[in-house]
Order: structure tokens, then C-alpha cells, then sequence
């Protein structure tokens, strides 16, 4: 029996960019109308239970209160500690219980704590966090639809989905933690406030896309060379010194938070093959994954990055809706 797995953050869009951008914040009773869409949606193609992580604002209990629904819900054994946490057990959970498609709500940290529990599990992603490249900004109903074709078998993985990349960041040579989209250096010793918001505090980024229609560190590298998920590796920048001239580097317009659209000046930029490690001169930092201050390194420590094609399936919405509807899958059997 196809399974269903959906993991909804309610924290996602509230942290303190809120107060320094124009980002939108996602009230809860809109990410409860979203599940509820999605639940919709996995139901009218035939998958009749859906497995869900517990939350603090019970968005998915609250969805499924709807005569229209007629799903089995069940919700994973775990205690809500609201934290990161949270995600990455119920997506190990959901690993181990049999989830044939996950469906999440959040942004680029949300998912990343989903990939850090189970990186085999086929993810449909819908963003209701701050700045997301990861997640896409797509309607429950379709999210839905998709999920639960991809959870029964009915579409081909390989024809509608991508392997998403990971950037991964070793310390003195081991494996100390991974982002799916940016890894940035900060000037701060200490992690503080987790949320990255002060362009000026950065000196280096790492990323695994450089979307040039999103917003945030992925725009900057954009607008220097257009990396996306299919592309293979990855693309590395620095930032110069505030107040330093354009001269010998390159200065550009770019989204970094909502409404809030600086110019940034690029002493230097490459591209990052996958499987190759790139050192990075050592100096004392905070390393930031997917938009969160992480962990700090000082400059007796060896870093370096590494892109790698190593993350979950990420299902194309739109492309699976088409695909379905090519192979004939919303088309009902005629009565005699």
C-alpha cells in the first residue's frame, strides 16, 4: 500500500529576516490550508494513508478536519521539542516505516533537517519558508497529485525527478555537516543569531545552485554563472570588503532578502567540479548552512568543500502532472 509522508514546520518564515526584509510571514492557518490541499490532492489519485510528523501548532491534525477527507492519518511515536530536531527524526522514521513520497513545508533549513533524517526517500517540496531555492513555490492540490502518483509507482522516478546536490563541509579531513544549497563563511567568531541577514558579515560562499530568479546568496552567484539542480557541480565566490571598489572584481545587483536589492561587489569566482574538494584558507569563522549560522571554525583548522550529487530525488511537480497526463493517468474509464 502507497504511503505518504508529509512534514509541516511551523516555524518556517518567522525567524528575525522578518525584521530586517520584506519577507512574507506564512500565517499557520494557511500552511494548515496547504496540507489540507495536499491531502486532498494524494487522496482523489487513491493513496488512502498519509504518515505525519507531530507538530507544535498540530497543522496537519488541523487539516485533516475536513469532511472531504477520508484519508487513514497517523502520526509518528515522537515527543514535539520544536526543534530542528523534529524533522530529522520523523524523516529517519519515516525512512524506516516504508514513506514511498514525502511532502514538506518549509524552506531551505526545513528540508535540509529532512535530508540530514533520510536522503532516499523522493521529496515534493513546497516552500513556505524565507529564502528557498530548494523548495518551489507550487499549489497543494498539485503537490498532492504528484506526491501521490510518485508514492503508487504509477510515474517513472528517473522521467520526473532530479537527485538533488549537497555541499559538504570537512574539517581537519572529516565529514563535520552539509548544506543542499549554500554554505557561507562569516566574519563572526560565534553563532549568535542563526539566521544570515547582514551581507556584510560574509567573506566566501559555496553553492550547490546559482539560481539567478531566486533570492538570496544563490542569486549572487546567478548573476555570475547559472548553475541549476541538473548542472553538474557547484559554483564558489568571495565577497570583497565593505566599501571596496569595484576594481579587479565585479560588482552586481542581486536579491539577497526580500525587497531588499543591494549591490555586491565580487573579488573572485569559480566554478566547483563534483567530488573535488576545494581548500579554504584558514582563518577564524562561523560556517552557515542553507541560510543558519551552524558551527565555528578557528584558523588551526583545515576546511574545505565538496559538492556532491548524494541527496534525495526531488520531484518536478509541473513535469509529473505533465507526464501523468500524457500517460493517460487522470483519464476515467468510461461507463458501459
Amino acid at each position: 500500500m502507497a504511503l505518504v509522508g508529509i512534514i509541516a514546520n511551523p516555524a518556517a518564515s518567522k525567524d528575525i529576516r522578518r525584521l530586517v526584509a520584506q519577507g512574507r510571514v506564512v500565517p499557520d492557518w494557511e500552511k494548515v490550508n496547504t496540507v489540507r490541499r495536499v491531502m486532498l490532492g494524494v487522496q482523489s489519485v487513491g493513496v488512502t494513508k498519509v504518515l505525519a510528523m507531530p507538530d507544535s501548532s498540530n497543522l496537519v491534525r488541523r487539516a485533516s478536519e475536513d469532511p472531504m477527507l477520508a484519508i487513514d492519518l497517523e502520526f509518528l511515536d515522537m515527543p514535539a521539542l520544536y526543534s530542528e530536531g523534529d524533522t530529522v527524526r520523523a524523516a529517519a522514521a519515516m525512512a524506516e516505516q516504508g514513506v514511498d513520497c514525502l511532502v514538506t513545508l518549509g524552506g531551505d533549513g526545513t528540508n535540509r533537517a529532512a535530508v540530514v533524517g533520510s536522503r532516499t526517500i523522493p521529496m515534493v517540496a513546497i516552500s513556505t519558508g524565507t529564502n528557498n531555492v530548494f523548495p518551489a513555490m507550487v499549489e497543494g492540490t498539485l503537490a498532492g497529485l504528484a506526491a501521490g502518483l510518485v508514492a503508487q509507482g504509477k510515474l517513472n522516478l528517473s522521467e520526473v525527478a532530479v537527485p538533488s546536490k549537497t555541499m559538504n563541509v570537512y574539517v581537519d579531513g572529516e565529514l563535520r555537516d552539509f548544506a543542499l544549497i549554500d554554505v557561507a563563511l562569516s566574519k563572526e567568531r560565534f553563532v549568535s543569531t542563526k539566521a544570515i541577514w547582514d551581507i556584510d558579515t560574509l567573506f566566501e560562499v559555496f553553492l550547490t545552485r546559482a539560481e539567478p530568479a531566486s533570492i538570496g546568496l544563490s542569486s549572487i552567484g546567478g548573476r555570475l554563472e547559472a548553475v541549476s539542480l541538473a548542472d553538474d557541480g557547484g559554483l564558489q565566490y568571495r565577497i570583497a570588503e565593505p566599501g571596496t571598489k569595484a576594481s579587479g572584481g565585479t560588482t552586481i545587483l542581486a536579491p539577497i532578502a526580500p525587497g531588499v536589492v543591494p549591490q555586491v561587489v565580487i573579488s573572485s569566482w569559480q566554478r566547483m567540479a563534483e567530488g573535488e574538494r576545494l581548500v579554504i584558507e584558514n582563518r577564524d569563522c562561523t560556517v552557515a548552512l542553507d541560510g543558519e549560522r551552524a558551527f565555528s571554525v578557528n584558523r588551526s583548522q583545515r576546511l574545505e568543500m565538496e559538492v556532491r550529487r548524494d541527496g534525495p530525488p526531488v520531484v518536478d511537480v509541473e513535469l509529473a502532472l505533465k507526464v501523468a497526463a500524457s500517460q493517460g493517468l487522470f483519464n476515467l474509464a468510461q461507463g458501459n
